[in-house]
């Protein structure tokens, strides 16, 4: 099958005008390159990791010691996706030069010292966590296998907004539940590393 721009072009998943960087709880799920199974495998209901799953798993619980203002949650790791729940707090890492009332609106030298609109990704937001977990893991994966370069991560990453204390025990619960459902997930169920 070819490519079809109608069908195959790129949508932003991410809810339009939301700042990623405001404290709040986010509900994230990153899949495994090409759906495969490369970070264990789920036996009687439960997980069992493989080597290249603990490494990732390691990653994953490293993130508030990378990203101070983040708190972890409930997460999963499944053989070939990994769902989580992260909390982004108010950062602790900017310092009086980010504060409003700092900035002489008046003087001709910082006219142009605060862009209008960030270029790249803003750093302490949702997806500069995720770009280093996912480029950290893979490094790591790559370095334990000698082949530098394989992907391990699909692109981007879905992720939810969690609005409630009711959405967020729900959510919870889903990654609680979700190795006890992975025999009815068929599309996952058949790749293996």
């Amino acid at each position: 099958m070819g490519f079809d721009p109608e069908k195959h072009h790129r949508r932003s998943i991410r809810l339009e005008g939301y700042a990623y960087t405001l404290p709040g709880v986010y509900f994230v799920t990153m899949i495994s390159y090409r759906r495969v199974c490369i970070f264990g495998e789920i036996v009687k209901g439960m997980v069992e990791l493989s080597l290249v799953g603990d490494l990732v798993k390691n990653c994953w619980l490293s993130i508030p010691n990378h990203f101070e203002s983040t708190n972890l949650d409930e997460y999963v790791l499944m053989p070939n996706h990994l769902h989580g729940i992260i909390f982004i707090n108010e950062s602790r890492g900017k310092g009086k030069a980010f504060a409003k009332d700092n900035i002489d609106n008046d003087d001709p030298l910082l006219a142009n010292a605060l862009p209008l609109r960030q270029v790249g990704t803003q750093s302490g937001s949702l997806n500069a966590i995720f770009q280093n977990f996912k480029s950290v893991s893979t490094r790591l994966v790559n370095k334990l296998y000698f082949k530098p370069g394989n992907k391990i991560w699909q692109r981007n990453y879905y992720e939810r907004i969690i609005r409630n204390e009711r959405e967020l025990n729900a959510i919870r619960q889903y990654i609680c539940d979700n190795p006890l459902n992975w025999e009815r997930d068929e599309e996952y169920v058949n790749l293996r590393w």
